[in-house]
């Protein structure tokens, strides 16, 4: 961990969580943020150092959620003790947060918070996918957090097809930034290091591979980043993080890495495919139908677009995908039971038919 002195400042603290902590009625107590989380615990950081910190039981018993527990990048309000640890009292509003679902698990995970800005991170090997771009688009914007596109590993592909991908990500997403990295080039991250600022949150989003652990350990200027291993006072012994964690540049800058994933689920809201799929959403007004899903009715001006070259296809069809996908995520347990139980009814229906 960095052992620089920092005020709450430089850690991103600001007017907003000042006058939430006064709503809360925590001003008595000190603020620290969470910069690494662990099985049963948290590494916090405050203006008077770092503490090995734990929730109190209350907060255990009249949680519900994964979102009532601290995450990485949230502002606590704590009550320091001996021997440099520490007890979260209550977690602050948070002004963002970057959240995911995984198809085969209920819960949403949360991926980081109070985040500034959201680096997508997409490798020019093999890997590279449009539609992948466009998912963890909709996840920060849904987060309320701007996007800025990396393209890493560019000594991968020639002057030419590097140019192309970016024509090809400019048409498809519109107003957003877009920076090209390697770490084997010289300069490799001068735009990217230009762009972070003091007192500012960067989360590095991406599929495992992307080179996100290597370009911030550039940016820090060493390797830091490595799975850590703690002994912590609560009867289980050694503690693994789960490699989230918050790093600090020496230009002030807050790095958040997040390991990488295959599968990201985007949660079952609609502000971020408003946003995301903006184009969409315009041409829908033209619809016949108010309540068009945009697949098959009469009267579409979405389909109509698409046939006329008007609306990019691939686009089309990855907000058909993620549309049907945030309306199973606001499905209830009961309600998801019996929509498969239907459709079972269903598929055997068919198969009866067909013999």
């Amino acid at each position: 961990m960095n052992k620089t002195k920092l005020t709450l400042e430089n850690l991103g603290y600001g007017e907003y969580f000042e006058s939430e902590r006064k709503k809360l009625g925590f001003s008595k107590y000190p603020v620290a943020r969470v910069i690494a989380e662990y099985r049963e615990a948290y590494w916090i950081r405050s203006a008077n150092g770092e503490f090995l910190a734990r929730i109190t039981g209350k907060q255990m018993f009249i949680a519900t959620k994964r979102e009532d527990y601290p995450a990485v990048g949230d502002w606590v309000v704590i009550t320091e003790l001996e021997e440099g640890k520490a007890l979260i009292r209550g977690i602050l509003p948070r002004k963002s947060i970057i959240k995911k679902k995984y198809s085969d698990k209920q819960e949403t995970q949360i991926i980081a918070t109070n985040i500034d800005i959201a680096f997508i991170v997409e490798s020019m090997d093999r890997d590279y996918n449009l539609n992948r771009i466009e998912r963890f688009l909709v996840i920060t914007r849904e987060g309320k957090i701007n996007p800025v596109i990396i393209l890493n590993k560019t000594d991968l592909i020639s002057e030419s097809d590097l140019n192309f991908r970016i024509n090809q990500i400019k048409k498809r997403f519109t107003n957003i930034d877009i920076i090209t990295t390697s770490i084997f080039t010289k300069n490799s991250v001068f735009d990217l290091k230009r762009f972070i600022k003091a007192g500012k949150t960067y989360c590095f989003l991406g599929s495992s591979g992307v080179g996100k652990s290597s370009l911030i350990n550039k940016l820090l200027g060493k390797d830091e980043i490595k799975t850590r291993e703690i002994s912590i006072s609560l009867g289980k012994g050694k503690h693994t993080t789960t490699s989230r964690e918050m790093y600090f540049m020496e230009s002030g800058g807050l790095l958040i890495d997040n390991p990488g994933t295959r599968e990201v689920g985007i949660s079952g809201s609609d502000t971020g495919l408003v946003n995301v799929f903006d184009e969409i959403n315009l041409l829908s007004r033209d619809c016949k139908f108010s309540d068009c899903i945009h697949t098959s009715e009469p009267g579409c001006a979405v389909i109509q677009a698409v046939k006329e070259n008007k609306l990019d296809e691939y686009k089309y069809r990855n907000f058909i995908k993620l549309k049907k996908e945030s309306e199973f995520y606001k499905l209830t347990d009961l309600e998801k039971r019996e929509k498969d139980r239907k459709f079972g009814k269903f598929v055997k229906k068919v198969l009866q038919e067909l013999k």
